[in-house]
């Protein structure tokens, strides 16, 4: 079945140049209407232009898409505003967020400011939590939306230099985690991207070659899926030179301590046993967690838990 999203109100953050720029023109070739934003700044968030913005649109337009561009400050409430309420005004409904404008201040944790460590979780984190807000009542109301942030590796798994950019990305898959509970009842479906592509902020880091197998066309197929009617919802989606991967949380089976036996000294006598991925599981929220970890202790003691319905 061809995905499309005709009818649809999409807003791309970051869409002037890159990943962004690819999303908003893939989402338009299959029918959407889009929003471009992008505030226009450097990769270190300094200065503003709406060129960028602007120049997205029209070429959008100029293939038979609608498009308009908007220059918002993602951190900012009043800028986000004024941005829901002309996609508002323009069409009457949204339907697609794409949360995907970022910036780097690369620097290794003890030579970086706490200035610089709060800007980039400001635009990273509070600009995508505040562009979503802004959006979710619409999309309650309307009962549907589809909202993607973006995370990165660097916040998955870490990267040198990036203390501030990681721990960013890394609250994604939190935000996910709860929107994606939140937003079930008004068919709100929020998944995560995390994209590996060749882009002005990449670009200094790697080789020529891998450059050219990266290019942010070959992940907007990800995106344009997570975004679609039939989209999954809390998928954490790996993707890279047209390769697609899902990344999961799993929780070992672990170890139960009682009485004198729950000391550190055991803990790390066992510590391979609570390490043993073996009957590993995918937890689905928190409380099955505290369940878990309850039912082992009350088997422990020969006790039987009623957690009612």
């Amino acid at each position: 079945m061809s995905i499309r999203f005709d009818g649809r109100v999409a807003i791309v953050t970051g869409a002037g140049t890159g990943l962004g720029r690819a999303h908003a023109l893939g989402l338009a070739a299959r029918g959407a209407k889009v929003v471009v934003n992008d505030l226009g700044v450097s990769t270190d968030g300094e200065g503003r232009s709406s060129e960028a913005a602007e120049a997205v649109a029209a070429e959008i337009r100029a293939a038979g898409g609608a498009a308009i561009a908007h220059g918002a400050d993602i951190s900012s409430e009043a800028d986000v505003a004024d941005m829901v309420g002309q996609a508002m005004a323009e069409w009457g409904r949204i339907d697609i967020l794409v949360n995907n404008a970022g910036i780097l201040r690369d620097k290794t944790f003890s030579k970086m400011s706490l200035a610089d460590f709060r800007k980039v979780v400001d635009v990273h984190l509070m600009g995508t939590a505040t562009v979503t807000h802004a959006c979710w009542p619409i999309m309650r109301e309307q009962k549907y939306g589809r909202i993607v942030l973006t995370s990165s590796s660097s916040g998955l798994y870490g990267n040198f230099g990036q203390s501030n950019y990681g721990a960013a990305k890394a609250a994604m898959m939190g935000l996910m985690n709860v929107l994606h509970q939140e937003g079930a009842r008004d068919d709100i479906r929020v998944n995560t991207l995390a994209p590996t592509a060749a882009t002005r902020m990449t670009e200094s880091l790697m080789p020529e070659d891998a450059l050219a197998l990266l290019a942010p066309e070959t992940i907007t197929p990800g995106l344009l899926y997570l975004v679609s009617e039939n989209a999954p919802s809390r998928v954490i989606m790996g993707a890279g030179a047209g390769s697609f991967a899902q990344t999961r949380v799993y929780e070992t089976r672990g170890i139960t301590l009682t009485g004198d036996d729950n000391t550190p000294e055991a803990i790390a006598d066992r510590f391979e046993d609570l390490s043993d991925p073996t009957d590993q599981e995918e937890l689905v929220n928190a409380f099955s967690q505290t369940q878990k970890y309850a039912r082992n202790a009350a088997e422990a003691q020969g006790l039987k838990l009623n957690w009612g319905t």
